[in-house]
């Protein structure tokens, strides 16, 4: 299974070649990837050259490729104890992995579980859920074929007294989950991604830009197309038909890179 270490740099990795050139990164984490750096260093001076002559063999255990089922497995274990985000002191225990069908064409990614997801344990099961559930209804997608992540794995905490209040996770909180749901990108290879609200696309695409800017185009994350609307919240706060259409028209979008049916009654909704 891999490190760590191997996961995080595979991560850095992928977010330089797709252009990301600076992310936050409290103390803490500088000064872990600082000692990982250095050793590194004095184990690359160290190391004996090796034998061209003489190559290892190799051996089934390092060369069999792992399972969908055996990476998300491996990942929601490492989750779980995660420790760049328990280092922060700022998000809850209670840890919210992922839900769907590791085979899925279309991921889903939302910012962070809310009071009811902490208590089920699985994104988008409170009022945000309904609302999306009832999308996807719309638009004849079964949410067990999808797969359906958040951005940050922690509830962000308010305090001791916080009860059912929810809040966004800081950029801070995004950063120190961000390898995690990169490498469930890797793991699962979408068709095609959808970022449900602002904060999953500041995760995955790297910016702060509203998402009334970001709507209408498609962009990559680890050779992934991306698509970006608003959280299903949104239309719980605005319920003009508007906000419904704007939802509604990228959904269609979404759709149509999956090259499924679309009938004109669906195009036709919200107009």
């Amino acid at each position: 299974m891999p490190s760590l270490r191997e996961l995080t740099i595979e991560t850095l990795t992928h977010l330089k070649e797709n252009g990301q050139e600076q992310l936050a990164l409290d103390a803490e984490a500088r000064t872990i990837l600082r000692e990982w750096m250095l050793a590194a260093r004095r184990g690359a001076a160290q190391a004996p050259v090796p034998q061209a002559s003489n190559p290892p063999a190799p051996t089934k255990a390092n060369t069999a490729p792992r399972s969908v089922e055996e990476k998300l497995a491996y990942l929601q274990q490492r989750a779980q104890n995660w420790g760049p985000a328990r280092a922060l002191g700022t998000l809850r225990d209670t840890m919210v992995f992922a839900t769907g069908n590791p085979h899925a064409r279309l991921m889903l990614v939302g910012e962070a579980p809310g009071y009811d997801e902490e208590r089920l344990q699985e994104p988008f099961v409170g009022r945000a859920g309904q609302k999306l559930n009832q999308i996807l209804a719309a638009a004849k997608l079964c949410r067990e074929e999808l797969y359906i992540s958040n951005i940050c794995k922690f509830r962000p905490s308010m305090g001791p007294n916080q009860g059912s209040s929810n809040r966004p996770p800081t950029d801070a909180e995004i950063a120190a989950c961000l390898p995690l749901i990169m490498a469930e990108i890797r793991a699962i290879r979408p068709t095609c991604i959808l970022c449900l609200g602002g904060t999953a696309a500041k995760g995955l695409l790297g910016t702060g830009a509203s998402v009334a800017s970001l709507r209408g185009k498609w962009f990559n994350c680890q050779g992934t197309p991306v698509r970006v609307t608003y959280h299903p919240s949104y239309l719980l706060r605005n319920d003009s038909t508007t906000a419904k259409r704007a939802v509604w028209e990228d959904f269609l979008a979404i759709m149509e890179q999956l090259n499924l049916n679309i009938t004109p009654r669906q195009r036709a909704f919200f107009l």
